[in-house]
């Protein structure tokens, strides 16, 4: 399934925030495939995030990474950074933004 998503980062933590996905651990990657994703592209355009995630089952990546200690610590690094208008919790699996066109 493909999810898209949008976050919204804050204006003054935008280097830090491109700073941090330079250098996203391996723990985490390796546990974001773990839980079912094959890919995940993040697009900015001002403090405009897009997030293009490719999954078996999004509820599920999300439920298999929430205690996962270095996701934890991710999270609350990217709280910091994003503002609150984002929710990678298993209660926001429904947060994907819907399709309203697609080239066939």
């Amino acid at each position: 399934m493909r999810v898209a998503l949008h976050t919204t980062v804050r204006a003054e933590r935008i280097e830090e925030y491109e700073a941090a996905h330079r250098a996203v651990p391996v723990e985490l990657t390796d546990a974001i495939r773990a839980a079912g994703a094959t890919s995940w592209t993040i697009w900015r355009s001002g403090t405009h995030l897009f997030h293009l995630l490719e999954c078996e089952d999004y509820a599920r990546l999300l439920d298999q990474l929430e205690k996962l200690p270095v996701n934890v610590a991710w999270q609350a690094r990217m709280a910091g950074l994003l503002d609150e208008n984002h929710d990678y919790s298993p209660a926001g699996a429904d947060a994907g933004l819907p399709i309203v066109w697609e080239l066939p």
